[in-house]
């Protein structure tokens, strides 16, 4: 098992030229996909921090965050399926938590699904703090989702 530590990590910032590598493992990996014009929009926004990840020279995962005011409330920390359990999502979310500190965010949010039983791991061991609840907040699924925050000061 390959991890981080051992592959070389790029990170860069999402041009229209990944997206066809990263549209179907956003398809893969939620229910409720991101479309071609929300990735797009990403692209287009100053408040929009996206970046996607290359472990050599296969792109492995994309993350971002939003920065409103001071905080920083992450968007997305997807990993591909043939690389997940190997370190990347703790490497994505570790870059995020340090680019949002040098734009001044002194907060970090996120979103998780009630069921998203690796990611809600993950986010408590970095020291996110589940703070509410939104109910049916997935919309296909019906699903809640936990709003977590972590202070970065």
């Amino acid at each position: 098992m390959r991890s981080p530590q051992q592959s070389t990590i790029v990170y860069t910032p999402l041009e229209e030229r990944h997206l066809e590598a990263i549209l179907p493992i956003e398809a893969e990996a939620y229910p409720e996909a991101w479309t071609v014009g929300m990735f797009r929009d990403e692209m287009r926004s100053q408040r929009s921090y996206f970046r996607v990840i290359f472990a050599g020279e296969t792109l492995i995962g994309y993350c971002g965050y939003w920065l409103v005011l001071d905080e920083a409330h992450i968007t997305s920390v997807t990993v591909a399926q043939a690389f997940r359990g190997q370190g990347y999502g703790r490497e994505q979310l570790t870059h995020l938590l340090e680019a949002a500190r040098e734009q001044g965010a002194v907060l970090a949010t996120l979103e998780v699904r009630e069921s998203n039983l690796p990611a809600k791991s993950l986010y408590e061991n970095i020291g996110f703090r589940r703070v509410g609840l939104r109910k049916g907040y997935y919309s296909k699924t019906n699903e809640n989702a936990l709003v977590m925050l972590k202070d970065l000061v």
